[in-house]
């Protein structure tokens, strides 16, 4: 007789193989220029996704339409998209300089272009973890939209329901009252198998100033296009275009990124300073810095973490600008990206600081003692290794090799946490890369210890970088959770920069071997707990004290170092 353990990893292993087939057939439909989601091109994706059965994608599998993991999607796929029977991936092929407005999603930073009534073009600049990102979301998408459709079709000659009725017919007036959207509401609830109450609970959030409507057009578009895929064999089509399949995996971007930092770093002679590379926000380090000059007197007011709290609140701009201020006048430089990476950078030339961090030493210092800290934006997925690998690679100008003196590289990020909750920080001794046999052991500069003792759970263990943070189930994780691993979280990076990093240490010697890592996140999501998902909401004001927690013990160390 199996037992309830082997029959957990039974489906862990089931899980696994779920994934592992995603990436099979998504590099094969990239290879192949071309596919159609729902149709037989598209079915692998769609079975491997409903036996993953993802805690983000919620109900995915059930007849009942999934309303959070809807939302979640929405966020990160440009406006309109539900519109669009034609979506297609390209490389940066120079839509920003046509008629074409840019469409950005709101939770994820991406150009895409609406083309015509019909197509939506995505860029992408960010790599493969980029496009399984999309197409994964665009299954989940068409998935639920078939869902839709079958609850409003009564017979095979496209007859549809009543409730489809009432819904078109509010989706077509310009402007709904209260009593109106009440009315279509109750409709859409009874296509989406849900109560009225769920849907009345999630309607504001799809909410937009210019469409306030929103909610009930993404459902009807959805269900419109999904009958007339079913009606009419108008099948919606993924294609990938010519130039992204020869540009994919060639660094493109990330040179160009790379090679900005270092022209910026010898123009300004900092090549041979100690340079501390700090993957994080573009605020923290900047905030943690210059608040006690900036905002001396608010400050005085208030602790320092209530100020972070402020500064975090967007209705704060001019809070904000006071620290920006202080901060380009003594030292920081702002390097807005132009390469397509979406990776901006600060550097901070610590020599024209008035006073160091935690260290009354550090003005006695000589200037070339005094560290640079290159503060880059997050990266996303494989993407970390194209940059970091091209920032650690010599300089090339005018046939001589130039070399960044490197001294660390910190790593701050947000991740899922196993053992926890939102807010806790993890600090990592490992990265494991999620379906395959490579393990990175490291040594921390980051210990327990620096980061305990301050009103926050701190666990410590392996991290298992993961293929993507929506594939993840509760079968998979709680093998992580149970395995001898001693798996804490997991994150999308960390095995990327530390590939890039032993790579350049290790085997290129282009930065020395005793370049010092430091590794630490804070948890934005426990996957194992329902209700605390990616899918449930954003982290509020709960990430800003794990967050300068872990900037400041960092900034002590370089400072100090």
């Amino acid at each position: 007789m199996i037992n309830l353990k082997q029959l957990g990893r039974t489906r862990a292993q089931e899980s696994t193989h779920a994934i592992e087939r995603m990436y099979i057939t998504m590099r094969h439909l990239f290879n192949r220029g071309f596919y159609k989601p729902m149709g037989v091109s598209g079915e692998t994706l769609r079975e491997s996704l409903l036996t993953l059965r993802p805690e983000i994608y919620g109900t995915i599998a059930d007849e009942k339409v999934e309303l959070d993991g809807l939302l979640y999607v929405i966020d990160r796929l440009p406006k309109g998209i539900e519109e669009c029977r034609f979506i297609n991936l390209t490389s940066d092929e120079g839509y920003a300089n046509s008629h074409f407005k840019p469409i950005v999603p709101p939770k994820r930073r991406r150009n895409c272009y609406r083309i015509d009534e019909e197509q939506m073009n995505i860029e992408i600049t960010r790599g493969r973890s980029e496009i399984y990102d999309i197409l994964t979301h665009l299954t989940f998408l068409f998935v639920e939209s078939h869902k839709i459709m079958r609850r409003v079709i009564i017979d095979e000659e496209g007859n549809v329901t009543r409730d489809w009725k009432k819904l078109e017919a509010a989706v077509q007036k310009p402007q709904l009252d209260q009593i109106e959207r009440e009315i279509a509401l109750t409709h859409t609830s009874n296509i989406l198998g849900r109560t009225f109450k769920e849907v009345t609970t999630l309607y504001p959030k799809f909410m937009l100033p210019e469409n306030e409507e929103r909610f009930l057009h993404i459902i009807y578009w959805l269900g419109k296009l999904a009958m007339d895929e079913t009606i009419n064999n108008n099948k919606r089509i993924v294609t990938f275009s010519p130039v992204l399949r020869e540009r994919l995996g060639h660094h493109i971007h990330g040179e160009i990124w790379a090679d900005g930092i270092k022209k910026h770093l010898l123009e300004n002679n900092l090549m041979h300073r100690p340079i501390h590379i700090i993957s994080a926000n573009m605020h923290s380090v900047m905030n943690t810095i210059f608040t006690p000059e900036a905002l001396e007197e608010e400050l005085k007011q208030k602790g320092a973490m209530e100020l972070y709290e402020n500064l975090s609140d967007s209705g704060n701009g001019q809070l904000r600008s006071k620290v920006m201020k202080v901060a380009l006048e003594n030292g920081m430089k702002f390097l807005e990206d132009t390469s397509g990476t979406n990776i901006d950078v600060q550097v901070f030339d610590t020599a024209k600081l008035k006073q160091g961090f935690r260290n009354p030493d550090f003005v006695g210092k000589i200037e070339d003692e005094k560290p640079v800290l290159v503060v880059m934006d997050y990266a996303f997925g494989e993407q970390a290794y194209e940059t970091m690998d091209e920032l650690l690679k010599p300089y090339n100008i005018e046939e001589n090799e130039i070399h960044m003196n490197v001294a660390s590289i910190s790593i701050m990020g947000k991740a899922g946490i196993l053992y926890g909750g939102k807010g806790d920080i993890m600090i990592p001794s490992a990265h494991l890369f999620e379906g395959t046999a490579d393990n990175y052991p490291f040594v921390n500069e980051l210990k327990k210890s620096d980061l305990e003792g301050n009103g926050i759970k701190v666990v410590d263990g392996s991290m298992i970088t993961v293929l993507g943070t929506s594939l993840q189930n509760k079968d998979i994780l709680k093998f992580f959770q149970e395995s001898t691993w001693n798996v804490v979280g997991l994150e999308m990076e960390g095995v990327h920069y530390q590939k890039a990093i032993q790579a350049a240490s290790k085997l290129r010697g282009s930065i020395s071997e005793d370049v010092k890592v430091r590794y630490a996140y804070y948890a934005s999501d426990n996957p194992l707990e329902t209700g605390s998902t990616l899918a449930s909401g954003g982290l509020g004001t709960t990430g800003v004290k794990p967050t300068y927690l872990i900037t400041e013990k960092i900034l002590e160390q370089i400072f100090n170092s």
